[in-house]
């Protein structure tokens, strides 16, 4: 049994889911120094914009890994800059997610995703500058001294904290992070619930969602962060209804919400030009899990 308990929590936490002057006089380091940081930051936003906008996952897999050498570059001539480092974490951290083809791979990206994530919450606030090494009551302690304004950025250190777990779930000392992990998401949820469109929620229900209830699972509060996250985008994040349908209606056995959210998946369009890419993957995935729902179930 526990065994098998391992292999459950592992497989769900594999299915567990933002670039480059002279200066010529000192009175223009500062101004020349902004104009490069924003110009900076406008590329990595049009970048993850194109990229979030494409129909053509395959395309975008072929692609993407060009990008992150650029990212990572301009990171090196400005290794202090947040956006910058943000940017690189959630793009890092969405390739390893989504698109990466090896074990290896995926882990490398989602350290790489982590080391942005974590330096540019450092800079943010120097409350977190050791968060791993920190126990988890002063974790907590720290994570109290969250306000409204670095909920973003919470979010995406905790999410690419996540990211690194995942990428490395067979490895028990990763998976003794979560639940500093869980608290920080919690934490972000109970700050601003709608960073990200509300995937802070999408995440909760993923934690929630790894044990069924005869193991000590709580599947009801899995559901509400579902219903949460679907009403946050305006159920226009075709993701969260796939990751619902695998995740909480078959550890169920709910066939017939299964098989309602998959069909509502396959049957709606696109979405805002923010979610074209990852609804493209959600439906996808969602004619997939349909064609398999005669075996599981």
């Amino acid at each position: 049994m526990l065994k098998g308990l391992d292999m459950r929590t592992q497989s769900s936490m594999m299915s567990l889911i933002k670039t480059s002057f002279l200066i010529f006089t000192v009175l223009n380091i500062a101004a020349c120094g902004q104009l490069l940081a924003n110009a900076k930051k406008e590329f990595a936003q049009d970048l993850s914009a194109t990229i979030l906008e494409s129909d053509d996952p395959e395309t975008i897999k072929k692609a993407v890994p060009s990008y992150l050498l650029l990212l990572s570059t301009m990171i090196k001539g400005d290794p202090d800059n947040p956006d910058l480092l943000e940017s690189g974490a959630q793009l890092y951290g969405a390739y390893a997610s989504g698109f990466t083809d090896s074990a290896e791979s995926k882990r490398a990206l989602a350290n790489r995703a982590f080391e942005y994530a974590s330096r540019a919450m450092c800079i943010r606030d120097d409350n977190f500058c050791d968060a791993k090494s920190i126990s988890y009551f002063e974790f907590e302690k720290r994570l109290a001294t969250i306000e409204k304004p670095q909920a973003e950025s919470l979010f995406v250190f905790v999410s690419s904290w996540a990211g690194v777990i995942e990428a490395n779930s067979a490895d028990w000392n990763a998976v003794a992070e979560l639940p500093k992990v869980k608290a920080g998401i919690r934490c972000v949820l109970e700050t601003d619930e709608t960073v990200s469109n509300g995937n802070a929620h999408l995440y909760m229900a993923m934690m929630e969602s790894l044990l069924p209830p005869t193991l000590g699972g709580k599947p009801e509060l899995a559901k509400k962060h579902f219903d949460r996250a679907i009403e946050l985008s305006d159920g226009e994040n075709l993701m969260v209804k796939v990751l619902y349908a695998e995740k909480y209606a078959r550890m169920l056995f709910d066939r017939e919400l299964h098989d309602k959210l998959l069909q509502q998946v396959v049957a709606a369009g696109a979405g805002p030009k923010d979610l074209i890419l990852i609804n493209t993957l959600a439906k996808q995935k969602a004619a997939v899990l349909l064609v398999e729902a005669d075996d599981y179930f």
